[in-house]
């Protein structure tokens, strides 16, 4: 039976891109009242609530991540709504789109403590 992987990027690498210059987006799927609680401060982030992206589709996705060879890091609290999103991304023709394994729960505890945990 053929397994399907996802693929993925882990919070320590993910931290040592958030160091580079590289041109990348960190979409960041979370609700408002989550943010409020933990969130992760660059440029490079792009905010796309899952609830936004179930009720409008394609055209919720944010201008950063319109380029479908763009490289795109997807985030969540623990990594299961940012798998969904990577899938979904990946179905659509995005060809550079990567899971944040454990979400920033997993980022917080094991990257950087000052994101915060919830």
């Amino acid at each position: 039976m053929f397994r399907f992987s996802l693929p993925e990027i882990d919070v320590q690498s993910l931290a040592e891109k958030l160091k580079s210059d590289e041109d990348f987006v960190l979409l960041d799927v979370r609700e408002a009242d989550e943010l409020l609680r933990a969130k992760i401060s660059d440029r490079r982030m792009a905010l796309l609530p899952l609830s936004q992206l179930a009720a409008r589709g394609v055209s919720a996705i944010p201008g950063s991540v319109q380029r479908q060879d763009r490289s795109v890091y997807v985030l969540c609290h623990h990594g299961n709504r940012s798998a969904q999103v990577t899938n979904w991304l990946m179905k659509m023709g995005w060809k550079n789109v990567f899971n944040v394994r454990g979400g920033i729960d997993d980022y917080a505890r094991h990257a950087d403590p000052s994101v915060g945990l919830y």
